[in-house]
């Protein structure tokens, strides 16, 4: 990723890689073929957009403030509770979120969203699973 005036980032760490390509690594290759990097690339920009619009101070980084607003602009309707988990778990000690972590969030949000759909067969917002299969999501 070039470097940006608007967003303060480093690039993307390893972490943040791996998540990005487990996301989409539809063969278990463990890497991105062409079709799943553009569907990657295409993310990462709305990402940004999202994280551009919704740093309303222009700080390059997003307060547990902007992040709440950034989530409800990607489209994830959260709790309150959720909120603090997500800010206690993507910033920094200043409560500060970067571009990096504001990813993987949202990747990892993405992910998780779209296993609970497939678990809950019957749309009732409720899924059961056993202790392996919960440990197999919730490591990701």
């Amino acid at each position: 990723m070039a470097k940006r005036q608007d967003i303060k980032s480093d690039g993307f760490s390893i972490e943040t890689c791996k998540i990005m390509v487990d996301l989409l690594d539809t063969d278990g290759s463990g890497k991105l073929g062409l079709k799943e990097f553009h569907i990657l690339w295409t993310k990462i920009q709305k990402y940004q957009k999202i994280y551009r619009e919704m740093d309303v101070d222009n700080s390059g980084t997003m307060n547990s403030y902007e992040m709440r607003k950034a989530l409800q602009q990607a489209g994830f309707k959260l709790d309150c509770q959720l909120h603090q988990i997500i800010v206690a778990r993507f910033a920094d000690d200043q409560l500060i979120i970067d571009f990096d972590n504001f990813v993987r969030c949202l990747i990892r949000l993405e992910t998780l969203f779209k296993i609970f759909k497939k678990l809950d067969t019957e749309k009732k917002g409720t899924v059961q699973m056993n202790l392996s299969t919960w440990v197999c999501f919730t490591i990701i």
